[in-house]
Formats: C-alpha cells, sequence, structure tokens
C-alpha cells in the first residue's frame, strides 16, 4: 500500500512511510539483536528469509 502510494504521490505514506520493514522497524525501540550463535534467532532469521523469498516468487508468478 505505503509502495503504491509512494508512486503515484511521489510523497511518503501518511502511515507507512515507503512501506519498507527497516521504515517500520525504526518506529519501535530497537532491542539489542541476537547473534547467530542463538539457535532460536538462526531460527526466526530462516522463517523471515523464507517467506521473503516465497512471497518474491509468488509475485512473479502473478
Amino acid at each position: 500500500m505505503a509502495d503504491r502510494h509512494v508512486a503515484a504521490t511521489g510523497r511518503l505514506h501518511p502511515l507507512y512511510g515507503n512501506g519498507s520493514l527497516m521504515a517500520a522497524a525504526r518506529k519501535r525501540m530497537l532491542a539489542d539483536e541476537p547473534g547467530f550463535d542463538d539457535p532460536n534467532y538462526c531460527a526466526c532469521f530462516e522463517m523471515v528469509l523464507r517467506q521473503l523469498v516465497r512471497f518474491r516468487l509468488s509475485r512473479r508468478r502473478n
């Protein structure tokens, strides 16, 4: 939604900014990021990457 708004108006969306994950994350207080020696963090990181790949592949098919 934010990306379409930026493309159409050339301005950031009033609520969603540019729509990036970084823009959403920067609205919150950032916690210390665990390292890759933490198995739970690794599992979470893997899940996010898999979903991003899945999303990109689904957009190519449409």
